[in-house]
């Protein structure tokens, strides 16, 4: 996917998507349809559901596989070891939800209340959306184009009844898509807290999280900070730690000095982690299980 071109015209200017800067342009369709001008209704409707939300966090990364979504899990599992703080997990990967899996809801429904949707609810103050809910089967391909991901993450926002929440987590999709574009415009007014972006030590992953900060500085989207996951391997025998990413640039801590972004720190890679995430029953046991000087690589 291409970085957003410097001298991008603007979602609200005349020239949106059709301006020569705007080829090759990930969002070109999305701007030239107007959508990114014309004022959406949703958006004060949404500004109304999300009032009852202090936080808004969306986790986002430049590729996939890098643990976005496990981090996503475990950020919101974490805060909802404090039980009298309220927790909404969201998922909004239309195309590869895997949220489901990762908190064991597999084969759970969405149900329709006269106050919108249900979440699904992990514990008493842990809720979790996805389309991966809404899904027949966990193999089913959803092959959607922008606008209808896009009227589903306005669904998402708008319709689903998280009651009084104090931390909304958003799970989005790697990279820089409609989807992106699509949760920021219609939060805009509802105020979010922030990103926080999740890399790996290799250059191949950095050159996609400089383009994603960028993406952040385009729409006005504050950067919380940056983790860097799978940050080396320490040998649970020998105690040796092992770079199984090289980090050949310096890393998310050099990236991250030099385009003055928080680096919210580096998270080892452990083995148990792929052993307990495909069993879901047993995965939040592994915080549990590591002392607070041994994270785990996520």
């Amino acid at each position: 996917m291409e970085e957003v071109p410097h001298d991008c015209p603007g979602a609200d200017s005349a020239q949106a998507g059709r301006g020569a800067s705007c080829q090759g342009c990930p969002n070109q369709r999305l701007c030239a349809s107007g959508a990114g001008a014309a004022p959406d209704p949703a958006i004060e409707e949404i500004k109304e559901k999300m009032k009852t939300v202090k936080h808004k966090i969306l986790v986002l990364s430049g590729k996939g596989g890098v643990g976005k979504s496990t981090f996503s899990a475990h950020l919101a599992h974490g805060l909802a070891e404090d039980e009298n703080t309220q927790i909404a997990l969201l998922d909004i990967d239309i195309c590869g939800p895997s949220i489901p899996k990762i908190m064991g809801l597999e084969g759970e429904q969405v149900h329709q209340s006269g106050s919108g949707w249900s979440p699904v609810y992990v514990e008493d103050n842990l809720g979790v959306m996805s389309v991966g809910f809404l899904l027949s089967s966990p193999d089913d391909a959803v092959i959607w184009r922008g606008p209808k991901k896009n009227g589903m993450i306005k669904q998402f926002l708008r319709d689903v009844d998280w009651g009084e929440v104090d931390y909304l987590i958003v799970d989005t999709p790697p990279g820089t898509s409609d989807e992106h574009l699509s949760v920021v415009q219609y939060l805009a007014t509802a105020h979010i807290d922030g990103a926080v972006i999740i890399t790996t030590p290799q250059e191949v992953s950095l050159q996609d999280v400089r383009k994603e900060i960028n993406f952040c500085h385009k729409v006005k989207l504050p950067i919380i900070g940056v983790v860097e996951n799978m940050s080396g391997f320490i040998c649970p025998k020998c105690k040796k730690e092992s770079q199984i990413f090289p980090p050949t640039t310096g890393g998310a801590e050099v990236m991250c000095q030099d385009l003055k972004v928080p680096l919210l720190g580096k998270v080892p890679l452990d083995p148990r982690i792929g052993g307990v995430v495909t069993k879901a029953s047993l995965f939040w046991l592994m915080p549990r299980i590591h002392q607070p000087h041994q994270p785990t690589g996520v």
